[in-house]
């Protein structure tokens, strides 16, 4: 009676006879049409998962950082701040100046186009006022102070700028006071000429009507006369006198307006340190920098869809991930040391791993395909750690390299096409090169579903695993091109996937190509998994009908 708990492939020749029955189950782990990729990333994202790809893309953002540091600090060196001079003037208010608002007009006078002007003459420069008049700024803290500021690009040019619009400023606000000086006298004095005529017509009536008979309407007439000459005497009089008080009184106001109004402190350079200028600058520029890749790679770790968790990986799979390791960089060379002793340590625990996945076989060799979602040049290295590791043992071992450019039979010295032996490492094997443009090459074990495509390939192949242990392949799967011809090859695939460099829809169609060729998928690699996924990268247990 049959294993309800196995499916048998009906190849007839012993190739996956049985596939775990929870790998199919996976296809109905969707809710909705939602992937279990979406369900699982619900709550991943936090602060350990943004420490993550924090580490992850390190490299990034501390070199935004540093072209941020190294920008603020060529922009400094090309365009150096200003040297600022500061002066401040102690004002004496004139008498038509309004207390209430004298220190926005003083204000507004310093930042005139017509002081601005004044001051470019007195230095002798050529640009134009607007632009002068915007290296200095203007302050009133009160209604008799008013603090210039002035901004150059050497330290005597700031002090004679300031002091240059201080003196402009002074000159040209003399000028307007006295002018309102003026303007109130020649008001006054019309007043007076006005009234002075109006007194000389009515002196001039009073002479005709004396000349002409007396009679009684003539003696009324000029009775009105002289009484009004003596209102305009008196209101002349009066305005006579508001000219002299005037000319006195608002006369000394004014000099002392403009006498009084002087310098208070000399312009001076502003003191400041360049080089802490320099520090902020570049602090700046660092923080900026820092900001802006830590940014990147948070929104890039938040809209990403390639997957990382042990769980998810395991789940488009549709197989359990039975190790994984921390991130691996690809070893190039065969004959090249290893590098560092934490890479070569995960190398070694890959290929002890795929070691233990070799199935055992009591007929014909033992087969056993290694399949790369992405990085291919880790999984070769690894690859070539296995199989130096099986003839090692004394096992004939025949490797078949089915991938493009062939990196693991690169890395064991047979770089063309066919079927050879090659020695590595005191080890002799037999390495399978298809042809390049031979995409899905048959192998030797002839499953009764796969096309029989003999070649002379094929037949190199059969003849190699005729009398050899172990037949160990590695094989990359594209949805373009099948995977039928994965069961001529390998009667047990392993997955070894990359965190973060695959998408749930490229793992799922890699784990369904092997399913659909009739190998059995027996378990998955993760390589660079994060130190926080607390994951365990089984598969869901099929809920009970």
């Amino acid at each position: 009676m049959n294993d309800p708990d196995k499916i048998t492939w009906p190849n007839g020749n012993g190739v996956g006879d049985y596939l775990p029955n929870r790998l199919w189950a996976f296809n109905d782990l969707t809710v909705d049409g939602e992937s279990p990729a979406v369900e699982s990333a619900v709550g991943l994202v936090g602060l350990g998962f943004i420490t993550a790809a924090l580490k992850r893309r390190r490299r990034l953002w501390s070199t935004l950082a540093a072209i941020g540091l190294l920008l603020a600090c060529g922009l400094y060196v090309k365009s150096p701040p200003a040297y600022q001079a500061s002066t401040s003037l102690l004002l004496t208010l004139g008498p038509y100046e309004n207390v209430l608002t004298a220190a926005n007009d003083n204000q507004e006078m310093a930042q005139s186009l017509s002081v601005a002007e004044a001051a470019e003459h007195q230095l002798g420069l050529e640009q134009s006022a607007g632009k002068f008049r915007g290296t200095y700024l203007i302050t009133a803290p009160t209604e008799r102070v008013i603090v210039i500021t002035a901004s150059a690009r050497s330290s005597n040019q700031a002090v004679l700028d300031a002091s240059a619009v201080a003196t402009a400023f002074l000159q040209f606000r003399a000028e307007e006071v006295q002018r309102e000086q003026n303007l109130v006298l020649a008001s006054l004095n019309q007043q007076v000429n006005g009234a002075q005529q109006q007194l000389n017509s009515i002196n001039a009536q009073i002479s005709q009507l004396s000349a002409q008979a007396s009679s009684p309407a003539q003696q009324s007439q000029l009775k009105s006369l002289r009484a009004q000459a003596v209102q305009e005497e008196n209101a002349l009089y009066q305005l006579r006198q508001g000219v002299s008080n005037s000319q006195i009184t608002n006369g000394s106001a004014t000099t002392a307006a403009v006498k009084g109004s002087l310098v208070m402190d000399a312009a001076a350079l502003i003191p400041s340190s360049r080089i802490k200028k320099l520090i902020l600058n570049a602090a700046l520029g660092l923080i900026l920098g820092l900001v802006l890749g830590v940014g990147i790679v948070v929104v890039q770790a938040l809209i990403s869809d390639k997957l990382r968790r042990r769980d998810d990986v395991a789940q488009a799979l549709g197989s359990p991930v039975t190790l994984s390791v921390g991130p691996v960089k690809p070893k190039r060379r065969l004959s090249r040391p290893g590098g560092s002793a934490a890479r070569r340590a995960e190398i070694q625990r890959i290929a002890a791993h795929l070691r233990r996945a070799v199935p055992g076989s009591s007929r014909g060799v033992a087969a056993l395909a290694v399949v790369p979602v992405d990085d291919l040049q880790v999984t070769a290295s690894s690859f070539v750690s296995l199989v130096l590791s099986l003839a090692g043992e004394g096992k004939r071992v025949v490797v078949a390299d089915l991938c493009r450019e062939a990196p693991a039979a690169r890395l064991l010295g047979a770089k063309k096409p066919g079927v050879r032996e090659v020695s590595a490492h005191g080890t002799s094997l037999v390495v399978a090169v298809a042809e390049p443009d031979d995409l899905t090459p048959a192998g030797p074990l002839h499953p009764v579903l796969a096309p029989a495509q003999h070649s002379s390939f094929t037949d190199a192949v059969a003849q190699a695993c005729a009398s050899a242990d172990i037949l160990v392949t590695l094989i990359t799967l594209d949805p373009s091109s099948g995977s039928e011809h994965l069961a001529t090859w390998a009667t047990e695939a392993t997955v070894v996937v990359t965190a973060g460099k695959s998408s749930w829809s490229k793992i799922h169609g890699v784990g369904e190509l092997v399913r659909l060729s009739g190998t059995r998928l027996g378990s998955a690699v993760l390589i660079g998994t994060d130190k926080t996924d607390e994951t365990l990268g089984t598969m869901p247990a099929p809920e009970t009908v």
